[in-house]
Formats: C-alpha cells, structure tokens, sequence
C-alpha cells in the first residue's frame, strides 16, 4: 500500500505514485479579484454622476449651457431687429414764437376777439383780428381751419392744434411764418388748458423704448 493511500481504501480506490493529486485553485482569490474591479467601477461612476451634478447645478457645461451659448448672438440679434427706435423729441416752436391771426367765418359776432383773448392768455402772440376772408366766410362747416406756410406743417400747425381739437390743416403760399385760425360753424371753445397743455407736453417728449422679450431656449 502507498503511503498516499488514506487507511480502509483498496482496490480501484488505491492510489499509487510519489506525485501529489492536482488540487483546485482556492476560489477566495477570485472574489478578491471581482470585489476589486467592482469597486473600481463603482468609484468611477459615482465621480462621473459628481461632475455631472456640478456642471447641471453650476449652470457651466451641459447640453443647457451649450443650446444658451450657441443661440446667445442669435437672441441678441433678433432683439436688435425687433427693438423699436425711440422717437426723437421734435423741434418743435414756443406758443409764444408763433403769430396767430384770429379770424371768424361764423355768423355770431365777438368770436374772433374772445377766442384771441384765449390764446394770449396761453402764451401766444396774437396778430390781426376780425372777419375771415370772403373765400372762407361762412364756407368752414367744421370747428375751424388752420392756415399757413408749407413750413408751419413741422412747426406752428402741431402746436396750435392742441388747442383745438378737429381743426383742418391747409398751407398757401405766403412768405411769413404767421397762421391763420379761421373759426367755423362747429367751434364751440377752446380746448381746456389743462388738456391742452398735456397735449403740448405729449409732442416734445421722445417715444417711451419697450423692453424686448425675453429669448426662449
């Protein structure tokens, strides 16, 4: 019997020889390899979910941060386009630099006097005074018309029209810089000062600029 042979086995249980049986690699070594690579995954991940928490929460990187970038000149070119010009305040004369001659083309007397009065009291000069020419007597149906230079349209017109509410505008061709106010059958009164004076206001200021909209993603 062999030395190697454990005591109560024979037959074909025997084992003979000098060599050692060949015996399984120990399986803890292998689990050590698997607990070890799993770890490093595990580590690798959870730094990747890090950053990505960072870039999300900083609001730097990403797919967000890059559609803003990218579309950023875009918005700010269509703000440019749709942004509105702001009105420059106009040129626009003192009631005091402008000569109104006050004529009445209505049959009721005093009117042309009473209605200048008024005018001087809001600071307008008052030039000649009376009944309106035979081309407009009687012939002005509306509250009043407003006639002068082509150049009082951008001037003397605007200002004297806050005045009078539904006066028609007309030019001739007279040299002077004076207008004529030839009141009609509809004139009832000035308008109030008050309004007026808003009105005036209202001309000289620029145009308020609106905000543009905010850009959506």
């Amino acid at each position: 019997m062999s030395m190697l042979t454990p005591p109560g086995m024979g037959g074909k249980y025997r084992i003979t020889g000098n060599a050692y049986p060949r015996m399984r690699r120990p399986r803890h070594r292998r689990r050590i390899v698997l607990a070890a690579v799993a770890a490093v995954l595990a580590l690798g991940l959870a730094g990747w979910g890090t950053v990505q928490l960072i870039d999300i929460f900083g609001g730097g990187g990403g797919d967000s941060g890059r559609r803003t970038t990218a579309a950023g000149p875009d918005c700010e070119r269509d703000r440019r386009a749709t942004r509105p010009v702001v009105a420059a305040a106009q040129a626009l004369p003192l009631p005091a630099d402008i000569t109104v001659n006050v004529y009445n083309a209505t049959p009721r007397g005093g009117l042309a006097k009473s209605t200048a009065d008024e005018l001087k009291r809001r600071g307008f000069t008052i030039g000649k005074v009376g009944n309106a020419p035979a081309a407009y007597d009687k012939k002005v149906a509306g509250p009043a018309v407003v006639l002068g230079a082509p150049a009082a349209t951008k001037g003397a017109f605007p200002v004297l029209g806050t005045q009078l509410k539904g006066a028609t505008a007309r030019t001739d061709t007279r040299a002077t810089a004076d207008v004529d106010l030839i009141i009609g059958t509809a004139f009832r009164a000035l308008t109030p000062m008050k309004t007026a004076n808003a009105a005036l206001a209202a001309l000289t200021r620029p145009a308020p600029a609106k905000q543009p909209a905010p850009c959506e993603d």
